[in-house]
């Protein structure tokens, strides 16, 4: 039996204004999508903005529903968009953050389960890493140079192939 290690490396800054101008712009237009979230049942208001390599932004947020599985993510609902809008264009970078009702969430929030998959999905469709920045509604705010450091070992194509 051979006992292996995976190592997650990120970055960690204090403020948004410790990043670079265009991801403190990818994360204010987070912040203003989570505004507009539909979240009447959690009061828990998700914001994603993500860049495409022609420097488009799309936005989304989470949109609850009654029947609380049928509701969506705000990672997937800025992903599917964008795929949708801009068949073939490359996402470089996606930003999150909450808004909530009743309490104040001062560390980083990442993407769901779910949510990593799907970027995980999209990595391996357009061959190229997502950079993923992550913040709570004030607080420390965490950058990871792709899925893999929050999701290692990830299910994809080569799972299904059949041989």
């Amino acid at each position: 039996m051979i006992k292996k290690e995976i190592t997650i490396r990120y970055t960690e800054t204090d403020q948004a204004a410790d990043l670079e101008p265009n991801d403190s712009l990818l994360l204010e237009r987070a912040k203003d999508a989570a505004e507009q979230a539909y979240a009447p049942y959690s009061g828990f208001r998700v914001g994603a903005a993500l860049r495409l390599e022609n420097g488009n932004i799309i936005t989304g947020n989470n949109q609850e529903n009654a029947a609380y599985p049928s509701g969506l993510c705000a990672e997937r609902v800025a992903i599917f968009a964008a795929s949708s809008a801009n068949p073939g264009k490359v996402i470089e970078s996606i930003a999150i953050t909450i808004s909530t009702d009743g309490h104040h969430v001062t560390s980083p929030v990442p993407p769901c389960g779910a949510c990593r998959q799907v970027i995980a999905e999209y990595e391996n469709k357009q061959q190229k890493r997502i950079r993923i920045i992550f913040a709570g509604e004030t607080g420390k705010i965490i950058q990871v140079d792709g899925i893999e450091s929050l999701l290692p070992m990830a299910f994809n194509s080569k799972n299904l192939q059949h041989r």
